[in-house]
């Protein structure tokens, strides 16, 4: 349209046609420009492969790889009340120095953890480990808000769920990889108790590449769709500015729904990692063990992800069909988990502990149910992302939605490892996580029928695109007017 006004009308009308086929040429390799946000959420992904991922790894050993999972429970529980507050707050952080600073400052607290575990290898006193847990709860809490942005923010609006299982997978490879680090370096160890060296300082090695990849993570406003459209083109937010808007976030009613379903998301590792997997098996097999969990939640979050974006036309039955395959998953699941509760002492403490070479058939069932438990994981937290994603569409609001979401999470976290510190019975913990998942569905439903719209003909994603890139490129500047105003 905008090539037919002034002079010059039959070349800037031919050019008009030249753009277009050499978009339409290049469409494919225009996903993989450094700029795109297919390639910055694979960035994002490989960040987190390095840092949370192999911190995945190591807790889910059970008692971060030791004998005697009390100096990681009493770490974990500091790690998890600093990231909840962190958490909260990191949204805000994220939207005042912007993505390099704070995801660098947030991926270095992983490496120092890490180096915690190594130090207790050979001094067993806990201080130096707790005192680490609650530093790597700050930096977990700006990772993760930083993390949660652009993963929510960069993809197209009809994408969302792709770009979300795409990012999922990249970040469990590295609780794949990281699980195989104890099992080969651990492998003729079948008696040890503990991992060796050698573990920990390939888990720093990864973390601090993680620590360095964090610069190449680019600003929302330098990110550009294939149609032109930027992500987001908005200057950083003010100190005073974050803090009003956190505040808010408490009164927020989608916030409140999204509560049980956020405090539950990581209430259950510390039943799955400490008793199930250390619970029942050696150490060499629960490296293995890890390998195939984590796995396994690469198969879970791209499997909803292609749901939650292209079962059906309309957004919202997509996202009331998402949460009822989840809800069917997560009750058959946890009624397999409870059949193995009962199958085993109260403290899941055997006296031999499974091993996949000699066990035999008796490997086979809680294998199973560990991988189940990794597969319903991505299934579930996956399908909140989504959630959280349909909200919003600019950086600066999704990145204080997902910031609360982590930190409400988080706290649930520090709660569930005191919790256990405490010596809850395992299958009062087992009734609890159950509940819990179960309770957030419904309250997902209501805030998917009240909150989330299907989207337009003409919104990204939709029947219609736009007819050049320069229109593209002008809607665009509308579009961010209403989010900062909305933002605002």
């Amino acid at each position: 349209m905008g090539f037919e006004k002034g002079g010059g009308r039959d070349h800037d009308v031919e050019a008009a046609k030249d753009v277009d086929d050499v978009v339409g040429i290049s469409f494919f390799k225009s996903k993989f420009r450094y700029n795109s946000p297919l390639v910055q959420v694979c960035l994002i992904g490989l960040v987190c492969f390095c840092c949370p991922g192999m911190f995945n790894a190591l807790s889910g050993m059970g008692g971060g790889g030791q004998v005697n999972p009390t100096a990681a429970n009493n770490a974990n529980t500091a790690l998890y009340t600093t990231f909840a507050i962190f958490g909260i707050l990191g949204g805000g952080i994220y939207n005042v120095l912007g993505p390099k600073f704070t995801l660098m400052a947030g991926c270095s607290t992983y490496v120092l953890y890490a180096g915690s575990l190594l130090y207790y290898n050979h001094i067993k006193k806990q201080p130096f480990v707790v005192t680490a847990g609650g530093i790597l709860g700050i930096g977990a809490g700006l990772l993760w808000a930083g993390q949660g942005a652009i993963m929510t923010s960069y993809p197209p609006k009809a994408r969302k769920g792709t770009y979300i299982s795409i990012f999922w997978s990249i970040f469990n490879m590295g609780g794949v990889i990281g699980g195989l680090i104890p099992f080969v370096l651990n492998y003729h160890r079948e008696k040890a108790a503990s991992v060796n060296d050698g573990t920990y300082i390939a888990f720093m090695a990864f973390m601090s590449l993680g620590t360095l990849l964090a610069l190449v993570i680019l600003p929302p406003n330098k990110v550009i769709r294939d149609d032109g459209t930027r992500c987001s083109d908005i200057k950083y937010s003010k100190v005073s500015t974050e803090a009003i808007a956190i505040s808010k976030l408490f009164l927020n009613w989608k916030m409140l729904l999204i509560v049980p379903a956020a405090w539950s998301s990581n209430f259950f590792y510390t039943y799955q990692f400490n008793h199930v997997n250390a619970g029942l098996f050696n150490l060499r097999t629960r490296g293995l063990n890890n390998v195939f969990y984590w796995g396994a939640q690469m198969i879970g979050s791209i499997g909803i992800g292609y749901i939650l974006d292209f079962s059906f036309t309309s957004r919202r039955l997509r996202g009331f069909v998402g949460i009822g395959i989840v809800a069917a998953v997560s009750t058959a699941i946890w009624s397999g988990g409870l059949a193995n509760q009962l199958a085993y002492p109260q403290d899941l403490a055997v006296d031999n502990k499974i091993d996949f070479v000699k066990s035999g058939n008796d490997f086979a069932g809680p294998f199973v149910l560990y991988f189940s438990y990794g597969l319903l994981d991505a299934m579930f937290q996956s399908l909140v992302y989504w959630v959280i994603g349909t909200l919003a569409d600019d950086s600066v609001t999704l990145s204080r939605y997902v910031g609360f979401y982590k930190g409400v999470q988080s706290a649930g976290a520090a709660v569930a490892w005191q919790v256990d510190t405490n010596k809850a019975s395992l299958i009062s913990q087992l009734v609890v996580n159950w509940s819990l998942t179960t309770l957030s569905y419904p309250l997902l439903v209501v805030l998917i029928a009240l909150a989330v719209k299907d989207q337009s003909k003409g919104e990204e994603g939709g029947t219609v695109v736009a007819e050049s890139p320069t229109a593209a490129v002008g809607n665009d500047a509308n579009e961010n007017e209403d989010d900062l105003s909305k933002a605002s």
